[in-house]
C-alpha cells in the first residue's frame, strides 16, 4: 500500500494542463516540513489530480491556501540542464481537503464580543404533547 498524506500551503497557484486525449490535469506544489530546529528540512511535493475531480477545485487553489492532500507517492528522477541528477518528489491525489484560508482572506470576527446573543424562550412541555409520541 501505498498512502502519503500531508498538510501545507500551496507556493504558488494551481496550473491547469490537458492531456492528448483531452482529459485534464491540475497541478499544485505543496512544502512539507521535517525535523525540527537546525535540522528542520522542507520538501516540495509536486501534486496531480486528474479529470473532473481536479477542475472542481482548481478554483480554490490559490497560493497560500492550507490542504491536506492525501495520495500515491512517488520519486521521479531527472537531468537539469547542467546534466546533474535530480529528484522529483510527486504525489498523485486521491484525496484533497481544502483546510483554511489565506490569511489575506480571512475576515476579521467579533468572537470576543462580550454581548450576549438575545436568545428566545423555548416553549414548556405539557403532558398532551407527549400522548401524541407514544406509539402504544
Amino acid at each position: 500500500m501505498n498512502v502519503f498524506c500531508f498538510t501545507g500551503n500551496l507556493g504558488k497557484d494551481a496550473e491547469q494542463k490537458f492531456m492528448g486525449t483531452g482529459d485534464s490535469i491540475v497541478s499544485f506544489s505543496v512544502p512539507v516540513k521535517s525535523g525540527f530546529g537546525a535540522k528542520e528540512i522542507t520538501s516540495w511535493m509536486r501534486c496531480s489530480m486528474f479529470g473532473k475531480r481536479g477542475e472542481a477545485v482548481l478554483p480554490y487553489l490559490k497560493k497560500g491556501q492550507l490542504v491536506g492532500v492525501s495520495g500515491e507517492f512517488s520519486a521521479r528522477p531527472w537531468q537539469n540542464k547542467d546534466g546533474q541528477d535530480q529528484l522529483s518528489l510527486e504525489v498523485r491525489v486521491n484525496d484533497l481537503t481544502l483546510l483554511g484560508k489565506k490569511d489575506s482572506q480571512i475576515q476579521p470576527s467579533n468572537e470576543y464580543d462580550q454581548t450576549p446573543a438575545p436568545q428566545k424562550e423555548k416553549p414548556k412541555p405539557s403532558f398532551e404533547d407527549l400522548e401524541d409520541s407514544i406509539p402504544f
